[in-house]
This record gives C-alpha cells, sequence and structure tokens, in this order.
C-alpha cells in the first residue's frame, strides 16, 4: 500500500500521464478518512483539498512535490485550520501558514491535513493525546513513538507521501524507527520554525518523514531557506550542499559506534542482537567502524531533561498550562510544571555542563564522517508506557535526546527488523550543515541506486528547489533571478551564457526588499535583502531560465554572504534566485533608492566621469 505513494514514482507516473494527481489525492483522502488509526486531529474536507489542487494551474507539472500528498504536525500552522497542540483549548486559527508550509504548497504539494501528537510536543511515546494513542504500523500492541506520532503513521500506513514534524528530543526520529520509515533532522536553523508552537525554541526543528532517503532529500530541498521573520534561522552557509571535509567515498566512510560497554538496551536482547546484525551490515557496504567515547554524547542526553533546558517548555507555554491544569495531559503537565520551577542559576549551570561535554566530542569527529547509533535502544508496549510514563519515556531519548542540544544533524532508517519481528532502526549523526553527506551515506544504507539519490540529494537540488521550481532541464529548466553582477551587460553575465542559461524576461521584486552595494566585493556586487513591506521596495531583476547541470555550477560558486532562496516577483509569484543575509546591512551601502543595481552602477560610472 505505501509504494504507490513514494515521491519519485508520482512525478514519473505524472509526467507519463499514467496516473493524475486529482485521483492520487482523492484516493490517499479517503485512504485517511478510513484508517482506525487516530493520526489526524484534523482531516480537511475533500473541496479544501481540491482547492489546493486548483491552485497548480496550467504550470503546476514543473514544480518539484507536484500533487504530492503530504500531512502536517499539529504544532504547525497551515491557514484557516486549527492549530492545537494536541490541547482542545488551547486551539487557535491562523490566518497564515507557517513559513515551511508555504514553501512545500508553492513547490506544488497538497496538505491533506493536520496529525495527532504528543501534546505540546512533550514525549517520545505517541500516548500523551486527548485524541487517541497512535500504534505502530508494524503491531498494533507497540506505541508509535512521539511527539510526531500522527506524521509517522500517516506515511508508515500509506495515507501520504510524505509529513512534517518536530524534533526537539528525538521526536523525529523515535516515531520513524518505530514504523519502519525514514525520519530526517537537519541541522537547526535551516528549516525556518515560524508558525509552529515552540517546545524548547532554541532546539526545535521542523522533521520530515519519508519512506526513503531520496524522497526526504527532495522535500528537504523544497523546505529548506533563510527567513528573515524567523530569529531563528539562518542562511545555508557557503558549501553547504558539500560532503563532509573527509570527502570519502561510500566505501571508505568512517563511522562511528561505541564500544559494547556503553551501550544500554535496558535487558531487551532482541534490540541487542538487531544492533549487532546492524553493524555486520555497515561492515558489508564498506564502512569502516571507529570506536568513539559515548561517554560525553550520553552526559548531554540526560542534560535536556536534568537541566535549564526544562524551562524553556515553561517559556513556551507555561502559562497556559498553569491556568488551565483541567485541559493538559497530567504527565505533560508535570514536566511543564518543573520547567516553571528551574531558576536562571539552573540554566547558567546547565549551559556550563553541556560546553564542558561539546568540547568532550569534538575530538571524535576530527576521527569520523558520521556517528551509527540505534535510533532507541527499545520498543514498548502501551500498557508498559502507562505504567512508568515518565521512565519509559526517558529510555526512549538515550540515542536522540543530545543531537539537537550539540547543534547536530541525523537521519533515521530502518534496519533489519528484530527476530520477534518488531521494527528496529539505526541513526546517522554528524556535525551542524553535513547534511547531505548524511543523507548519500542513509541511501546507501537503504541500497537506494545511485540514480535516485543523485537527483534527490541536497547538493543537487537544494537551492534549485528553494522557490518551488524545478530543476529539471527537460521541463525547461529553473527560472532563477539576478539583481547584480549576472544581470544582461554586466561583468558575471557571462557565466549564465556560458551555462546555457537564457532571458525569461526582466521584471522587479515585490516591494519587500532593499539593495546593498556589498563593501569588498570583486566585481562589485549587491546584495539583495528582505526587510517585510513596511520598508522595503521594488527592485529592478531579471529571470533567467537555465538547465539542471548548469544551475548545480552555478550554485556551486556562490559564496556568503549570497546563497540561493525564494525571491518574490512583483505579481506575487516566487522564483529562486540570488539574496543576501541580512547581518551585512551595518557594513554595506543601502542603494535602494537607485531602484537596482543597474542604475546605481551609471550613477557611479557618472560620478567618477565627472
Amino acid at each position: 500500500m505505501r509504494s504507490d505513494l513514494g515521491i519519485r514514482g508520482l512525478l514519473a507516473d505524472y509526467r507519463s500521464g499514467e496516473r493524475v494527481p486529482v485521483d492520487v489525492l482523492r484516493a490517499a483522502h479517503a485512504r485517511a478518512g478510513r484508517s482506525d488509526q487516530p493520526a489526524w486531529i484534523t482531516l480537511l474536507e475533500w473541496e479544501a483539498v481540491a482547492q489546493y489542487l486548483d491552485r497548480l494551474g496550467p504550470s503546476g507539472p514543473q514544480l518539484p512535490l507536484y500533487g504530492i500528498p503530504f500531512a502536517i504536525k499539529d504544532n504547525i500552522d497551515l491557514a484557516g485550520t486549527p492549530t492545537t497542540a494536541a490541547c482542545p483549548e488551547f486551539a487557535r486559527v491562523p490566518q497564515t501558514s507557517a513559513f515551511v508550509v508555504e514553501r512545500l504548497i508553492a513547490a506544488g504539494a497538497i496538505p491533506l491535513g493536520k496529525t495527532n501528537m504528543d501534546q505540546f510536543a512533550t514525549g517520545l511515546v505517541g500516548t500523551r493525546t486527548p485524541y487517541g494513542a497512535c500504534r505502530s504500523v508494524v503491531d498494533g500492541r507497540y506505541i508509535s513513538g512521539g511527539s510526531s506520532s500522527g506524521s509517522a503513521v500517516a506515511v508508515a500506513a500509506g495515507m501520504v507521501s510524505f509529513a512534517l514534524g518536530t524534533d526537539t528530543a528525538g521526536s523525529g526520529r523515535v516515531p520513524a524507527a518505530f514504523n519502519a520509515i525514514v525520519g530526517l533532522k537537519p541541522s537547526l536553523g535551516l528549516i525556518s520554525t515560524s508558525g509552529i508552537v515552540p517546545a524548547c525554541r532554541t532546539l526545535d526543528c521542523v522533521s520530515v518523514f519519508a519512506l526513503d532517503a531520496a524522497d526526504g532529500a527532495l522535500v528537504y530541498a523544497a523546505a529548506a531557506a533563510y527567513d528573515p521573520d524567523d530569529p531563528y534561522s539562518r542562511p545555508a552557509p557557503a558549501g553547504h550542499a558539500a560532503p563532509a571535509p573527509h570527502t570519502p567515498s561510500a566505501g571508505s566512510s568512517r563511522i562511528g559506534v561505541p564500544p559494547a560497554g556503553q551501550l544500554e538496551f535496558f535487558g531487551d536482547v532482541q534490540a541487542a542482537a538487531a544492533w549487532e546484525a546492524a553493524l555486520e551490515l555497515a561492515r558489508g557496504l564498506g564502512w569502516r567502524l571507529v570506536e568513539i567515547d559515548f561517554a560525553p554524547f550520553a552526559a548531554v542526553a540526560r542534560l535536556l531533561y536534568e537541566g535549564g533546558w526544562i524551562a524553556e517548555r515553561a517559556a513556551a507555554v507555561g502559562e497556559f498550562v498553569a491556568a488551565h491544569p483541567d485541559a493538559v495531559d497530567p504527565v505533560v503537565g508535570e514536566i511543564i510544571g518543573r520547567g516553571a520551577r528551574a531558576s536562571a542559576v539552573d540554566a547558567f549551570r546547565s549551559a556550563y555542563r553541556l560546553a564542558e561535554h561539546r568540547r568532550a566530542t569534538e575530538r571524535d569527529w576530527a576521527r569520523i564522517d558520521a556517528l551509527l547509533l540505534p535510533t532507541a535502544p527499545t520498543i514498548f508496549t502501551h500498557e508498559e508506557i502507562a505504567a512508568d510514563p515518565l521512565g519509559t519515556n526517558a529510555r526512549l531519548g538515550t540515542y536522540t535526546n543530545f543531537v539537537n542540544l550539540l547543534d547536530l544533524c541525523a537521519i533515521a532508517v530502518p534496519a533489519e527488523r528484530r527476530e520477534d519481528g518488531l521494527p528496529f532502526g539505526v541513526t546517522l549523526i554528524a556535525p551542524r550543515d553535513h547534511d547531505a553527506r548524511l543523507i548519500d551515506l542513509a541511501a546507501t544504507w537503504l541500497g537506494e541506486t545511485a540514480t535516485a539519490t543523485a537527483t534527490a540529494t541536497p547538493s543537487s537540488v537544494a537551492a534549485a528547489t528553494a522557490s518551488g521550481v524545478p530543476g529539471d532541464a527537460a521541463s525547461g529548466g529553473t527560472l532563477v533571478a539576478v539583481v547584480g553582477a549576472h544581470l544582461s551587460g554586466l561583468p558575471l553575465n557571462h557565466q549564465l551564457a556560458d551555462l546555457g542559461a537564457t532571458l525569461d524576461r526582466e521584471t522587479r521584486t515585490a516591494a519587500i526588499y532593499r539593495l546593498y552595494a556589498l563593501s569588498g566585493a570583486v566585481p562589485p556586487k549587491p546584495g539583495l535583502v528582505r526587510v517585510g513591506r513596511e520598508t522595503g521596495a521594488s527592485i529592478e531583476l531579471e529571470v533567467w531560465r537555465i538547465g539542471h547541470a548548469g544551475l548545480g555550477r552555478l550554485i556551486g560558486g556562490v559564496a556568503a554572504p549570497l546563497s540561493i532562496g525564494a525571491v518574490e516577483l512583483l505579481d506575487g509569484s516566487k522564483v529562486s534566485g540570488f539574496v543576501c543575509d541580512s547581518r551585512v546591512t551595518p557594513s554595506a551601502r543601502d542603494i535602494t533608492e537607485w531602484g537596482g543595481w543597474r542604475a546605481f552602477v551609471a550613477q557611479e560610472a557618472a560620478a567618477t566621469l565627472s
């Protein structure tokens, strides 16, 4: 049932005419409505789904996620749909969608609704919700994992092609393991968290559930972009899409693993045996296993609920919890209430300990390309969770809690089933901004073909799909906006011509940008910075059409503070284009008054002649 919703397969069928989006979406919607899993808090009416389909228009088939059904965790806003965070009394109806949801819809994806979760994203179990506890799709006696329970189940049960979750302590990875799917947890700040009910604001990130690594990469490529309205968002650094500095081949990757004495499975011999089988698979792939000291990572994991970060949960929703105790799950209320009692002294002590443990982990990252761990040490039945809700939850975070605290990226992938038939998963973890390398490793682990991964990793499509426009030359190429030295007749325009790009049109941006002359740039270049409608202006630009291979080479030459992101045009449409990190503005010259780079350059030349 699941394979018919794989993203790449769907897109291929749409291109060939074998299937059409309206039939796929209608079937997915019906399947979601018939499911006996409590995966959904709000399933959109079919008429609402059809309205999203209607938006695709005649150019829709060119979009990178054209007609792909997806689900949204119910702490992430979808315009006009209640956001409950699994607490009905907390519900509100947002007028706008979260930044990441807007990007995915612009890329052609179609939302089916909002999914169930552990209340206020507090838990790794999927049972702390008034909407009913989700179950593992492999064996319903066992939990689905949380807090992104409904999102994982919706993908694993064949209701959608992908789903958004959130991840603070492992909520985008543990449910992936318990439902035998992929869970991608990107580096902090690369996918915006604006429009999301926070758990721990400094640690939260949006996660992606998908059927395989290549599908996850396609979604990540469309979702990741700098959001100037999110104070925790950041542009991808120059070279982000490149592999880790060691750049090993697939057969010589250095993979860190803890020594056996540092691993804990809490008496679950089946999980321990599954881990040994996973190590054999890693060796069979040619990966070189390197033992590392897991103790400092484990110490960081304990900090998440023992230290000052528990106070962040109280900062997010503590006032509501205190004012509505009867509306809150008792376990969730206890945890958040404990955070309200933490002091600033506790927070600083935790920060000091984290810095010490982080330093202790740094020596290992110099020796390895990625860390391989069990995603969870065991799996629990619903009865076991009910008998010990706090203790069981703490055990589930053994190999996930430290990741966001150390600002690492991770991807959870299925491994061979346990001998008792239950699911078992492993997670690959790497330093911040090595997301592309992790996806490549995950694809190797899953046995995906080289062709599939080459067309799906962020290294090939991240910037190409940033605005929801494809990087497929066969479909006419990607539209890219240029505002500076790449304009016709200016010094870098030859790069576009050399890459086979063609001019599509001359136009202007929406009136939400300011233009800056960058200090010290050779040749001189501007930076386009999004500032909003209160202080923004419309800037002259050109839109060029460039094929996939050419786009990849163009992106490879983009260096900070510039990057490729979404540029909104005067007519409200969006294309990929050159954008600039707003942090350059104090040292750059504001040239917005000239309305564009060409006019500014002409004025400077005239001033020099005079």
